[in-house]
């Protein structure tokens, strides 16, 4: 049995995990953090989840809630990554980070805490993501430099970060394999002509979207398109729910959801 902590608890992300913990048999949710000001502090995490009491009151004290646990999840806000990582370091525990929008000091984290502990970080948890990220290494290495990577992603009117970091992954994952290319964001009056060293990464903005991510590879008289849809939330706390069981054990170091796909 896996002890677990989240991170983060009583967020979208959060919650969700906490709802398929209580359908698993191998993972047992020992500790719930949130921040300082959330309403919801002293609320028991599995009534929170809509799985029943669980004798799990969620606090706002990482180094507390982390006490006992095998592995943390995270899934809250940058600001708050490095004391999650600190708690984490102290307490000996494997952490799992899916937190996007991290700036240099939380990264900077997550490279001190490696020293010591197993962190897997990745910007986004879904199985397929790291799968098209691949495919997309193996087509530009196959059509060669007569095929541009232009990427579009979409996401529902109230992400505040933007591109996203699934985006950020697949522009890397392009940048792999050319690494002249440079991210572009925005086009926008008498730019010139597409230079071979550019990448448009485009951000759309609107409705309920999950998350679309298209990545087209664009040759001479033809174009491929690759491309990921999530039509459902779970998919990013299955994910996260492997990682976990996945880096239990491991050597310090960090990783990234690949290696949980072995």
């Amino acid at each position: 049995m896996i002890k677990l902590a989240l991170h983060g608890a009583t967020g979208r992300m959060g919650l969700t995990i906490a709802r398929l913990c209580a359908e698993s048999k191998d993972i047992e949710v020992v500790g719930a953090v949130s921040h300082p000001n959330d309403p919801l502090q002293g609320r028991d995490l599995g009534e929170l989840a809509g799985v029943g009491n669980w004798g799990v009151a969620v606090g706002p004290d990482a180094e507390a809630g982390l006490l006992g646990a095998d592995v943390a999840i995270d899934f809250s806000l940058p600001p708050a990554l490095p004391a999650f990582l600190h708690a984490a370091r102290k307490q000996k525990v494997a952490a799992v980070i899916g937190t996007t929008g991290l700036g240099p000091e939380a990264i900077a984290a997550i490279d001190t805490a490696a020293r010591e502990i197993p962190v897997l970080w990745a910007q986004n948890m879904s199985l397929g993501v790291q799968v098209l990220a691949e495919l997309v290494q193996q087509a530009l290495r196959r059509l060669g430099s007569d095929f541009d990577a232009e990427i579009l992603e979409i996401h529902h009117r109230r992400k505040v970060d933007a591109p996203s970091g699934t985006a950020k992954r697949l522009f890397e994952a392009v940048q792999s394999v050319r690494a002249e290319s440079k991210a572009l964001h925005a086009r926008d009056g008498q730019v010139g002509a597409r230079t071979n060293e550019e990448t448009g990464v485009v951000a759309i903005r609107g409705g309920d979207v999950i998350g679309d991510h298209t990545v087209y590879l664009l040759g001479p008289g033809e174009r491929i398109e690759l491309t990921h849809r999530a039509t459902n939330r779970d998919l990013f706390a299955h994910g996260a729910l492997r990682g976990a069981r996945w880096v239990v054990g491991k050597a310090p170091g960090r990783y990234t959801i690949a290696d949980a796909l072995g």
